[in-house]
């Protein structure tokens, strides 16, 4: 009987081949078959997804939130005033705008035809109102204004194509010469669509060059790039048909991309790993694949499992556009790892006995486990030095992951705003227009709601009066409107521009005062219900949101992958020391995000305007992403540390052993996958740029860092005890094999 906590030193049993491993045996013997039925799936699912697929948006609601419940409010007493914003800049160097009113009035009523707009206001109509008290939509050289439009809709959900009715409409002030920006959500839909194509072509050639310097092999680079590319493409698709029945971000492919270019490799490679040498040991290459799936193929599919499982905690921060983002990158693993099990083994029957037959150098493979030749040189040297120098490795990784994590404690989350993009945007054109005439704050407009419905007309002068003193001399605000009465008389309204810009800390703080000192000061001593509502609000309620949540989404993603790593391993101290570790991680990744762009260390090198905060969704998206992904090396090196231990009960040579001969393929898939990540910074979206960076860094972190110094130093330190389980739970545990030993086979 096995004892938990102790080796199992038997040998194997024979037996008869298992499921995956007959798969993967099945899969290489009938190559044609199972490539012939992913082209047809692949064909099948392109043609689906170009008839019936969506379209992406960055649209999102926060339901139940204060700014939601304002906008709600005002709908229903002020339709016209209650949709969603968007301002057309105009602006003419050589004379003021009223020497082209004729144009002006003919843009206002073009706009107006346009559908879903609620109503257009004027600049040139409402110059003379108390336009001067507010900044005014006319600057005070009169060469600048805007027009505002509300849609009962985000123009995001229009489509490109509505922006041909927009271009239309101000045709005539763009023939006399005006320079027509477009501002806000109108602004974000005119952007150029994203091409990533390019990051994506040097991502790839990254690989194919990391690939061959790896393993020399021209045929071994090959596959892992081919299954990794048609495992990609049958995700998007399948993110394609998803997408056209929910909202999904515009980032959401390049997201889908990146992780399944990333993992899909990996899978490969580790397969690929197996089954050269199972075929350099002489094994027949259908046999061959079969054992590479039955022992890797297992690695694989816990691996993907777990990111997976990372991925879909995303879920519990309760925001629907957040989840979605996991979700869109877990298709893409889903096809992952079954291109890996199906397509992959297929390859490998094609290629057949070939596998090193193009060859850019003499190829080089892992040392059989337990073959009697010993390589002397390269990272068996490295791994025995850790065996025989563990707490000197674990110090310089401890300080070495200390020292990247020191910007995190000053990590500001908050939303980048039309400030940081290009000025071949327009809606960067418009902010600079805006800013330059109205000041920074006037891009971001903060709308006061006070519900006084259930008010006594009596008592409504009172409470006009007091409203008016509340916001009265109001700290962090340029300029405050008077308060506007809606038409049925029940609700008050006015208009608050900052003093700083939308992304600005002061401009959260300004929408946090007015929501616990001012407004409740304003309806004090009445049923009145004060709101903070527009744009720049639903902003701030959404970081506040993500940041109050993501300590819940760090538990419960640690926590589950814990759970897997000691079904697994079945070791309370190895799933502990892999939970912070991995979590030690992180934190150095976000350091360097925090560097690069908020500190602004590199930031301009890489196309950001200035410093930005952090997004709001990418520490979450990391952590999810990164834990998850820092599994696949976590449980590859651990499948073959256990694999040694249950062999030669030595616990010291066990690590030795496996950091021996993963280390290079752990190395290989860690450069490749940081390459793909890494292509990605030549995106113009500054999300896609901090999320490219962000898990660059964070797997080249976890690969040398954590997986060749802090694994091997704390597993040799711990020795017999990193597979202590109390003998109750491992009775309740279920029985995981991953990388187990393969049934024997004639």
């Amino acid at each position: 009987m096995h004892v938990p906590g102790e080796p199992n030193t038997a040998p194997p049993t024979p037996g008869r081949p298992g499921r995956l491993w007959r798969l993967g045996e099945w899969c290489a013997r009938h190559f044609v078959v199972v490539i012939a039925l992913w082209l047809v799936a692949l064909g099948a699912l392109q043609g689906l997804d170009k008839a019936f697929g969506g379209t992406f948006s960055d649209n999102f609601t926060l339901p139940g939130t204060q700014s939601v419940r304002g906008m709600d409010v005002l709908k229903a007493h002020e339709p016209a005033a209650g949709g969603v914003g968007a301002p057309v800049v105009l602006h003419d160097a050589a004379q003021p705008l009223t020497e082209v009113s004729g144009q002006v009035d003919e843009a206002v009523t073009g706009l107006r035809r346009l559908p879903h707009v609620l109503s257009v206001t004027s600049p040139l109509a409402t110059a003379s109102g108390h336009g001067a008290k507010t900044g005014g939509p006319v600057s005070a050289d009169g060469k600048t204004a805007y027009i505002t439009v509300q849609f009962d809709i985000t123009p995001l959900l229009l489509g490109p194509d509505y922006l041909k009715g927009v271009n239309q409409a101000v045709a005539p002030l763009r023939s006399a010469g005006v320079q027509v920006e477009y501002g806000g959500p109108l602004g974000e839909l005119a952007r150029p669509q994203p091409d990533d194509r390019a990051g994506e072509l040097i991502g790839l050639g990254a690989a194919i060059v990391i690939l061959l310097a790896g393993f020399g092999s021209v045929l071994a680079a090959v596959v892992p790039l081919l299954a990794a590319l048609l495992g990609v493409v049958a995700g998007l698709a399948c993110l394609g048909l998803l997408a056209a029945t929910s909202t999904f971000s515009t980032v959401s492919p390049t997201l889908a991309t990146m992780i399944g270019l990333g993992v899909g490799i990996d899978y490969a490679l580790f397969l690929l790993t197996r089954h050269r040498q199972n075929v350099m040991d002489g094994t027949d290459p259908a046999v061959a694949a079969g054992q590479a799936v039955a022992t890797s193929g297992r690695a694989v599919m816990a691996s993907g499992c777990t990111v997976i499982i990372a991925l879909a905690g995303l879920w519990a921060c309760g925001i629907s556009f957040v989840g979605k983002l996991g979700t869109a990158a877990a298709l893409t693993v889903v096809t992952a790892v079954l291109s890996a099990l199906t397509l992959v083994p297929a390859l490998l029957g094609l290629v057949g006995r070939h596998i090193d037959r193009y060859r850019v150098r003499t190829p080089v493979a892992e040392r059989a486990p337990g073959s009697g030749g010993t390589n002397r040189m390269g990272w068996h040297r490295y791994a025995r030095r850790v065996e025989r120098h563990p707490w000197w490795f674990l110090a310089v990784g401890a300080v070495i992951v200390g020292v990247l994590a020191i910007p995190l404690f000053s990590m500001r989350i908050g939303h980048i705003g039309d400030e940081a993009d290009p000025t071949s945007f327009t809606d960067r054109r418009a902010f600079d227009l805006m800013s330059s005439a109205f000041g920074p704050g006037s891009n971001g407009p903060l709308t006061i709601v006070i519900d006084g419905t259930a008010v006594r007309p009596a008592d409504w002068p009172a409470l006009v009066g007091q409203a008016r003193g509340a916001l009265a001399h109001l700290p962090g605000a340029a300029g405050v409107s008077p308060l506007h009465t809606t038409p049925d008389g029940d609700v008050l309204t006015a208009t608050v521009i900052p003093v700083a810009s939308p992304q600005s800390g002061s401009t959260a703080a300004l929408v946090d005062r007015l929501r616990d000192t001012v407004l409740p000061k304003a309806v004090a001593g009445t049923p009145a219900h004060g709101y903070v509502t527009g744009t720049t609000a639903v902003q701030v309620d959404f970081v506040d949101l993500l940041s109050d949540r993501l300590p819940l989404i760090v538990a419960i993603v640690v926590a589950l992958a814990f759970v897997v790593i000691l079904c697994v391993f079945r070791g309370v101290p190895v799933a502990l020391k892999a939970a912070v570790l991995n979590v030690a991680s992180i934190a150095a990744s976000y350091g360097v995000v925090v560097a690069v762009f908020q500190w602004g260390w590199g930031g301009p090198a890489l196309g950001v305007n200035g410093k930005v905060p952090v997004e709001s969704f990418v520490p979450m998206m990391m952590f999810a992403i990164v834990f998850g992904l820092s599994m696949d090396y976590e449980i590859f090196l651990l499948s073959r540390v256990r694999e040694a231990w249950l062999r030669t009960a030595n616990p010291r040579d066990s690590v030795a052993h496996a950091l021996e001969i993963t280390a290079r393929v752990i190395t290989c898939a860690a450069l490749i996958m940081a390459g793909v990540f890494a292509a990605f910074i030549a995106s113009q979206n500054i999300v896609v740029k901090m999320l490219g960076l962000g898990l660059a860094v964070s797997v080249l972190i976890d690969a040398t860092v954590i997986r060749l110094l802090l694994v091997p130093a704390t597993m040799t330190l711990l020795g017999n005890s990193n597979w202590w389980t109390p003998r109750w739970l491992d009775r309740i545990l279920p029985r995981i094999d991953t990388e187990g030993r393969a049934p024997a086979r004639s």
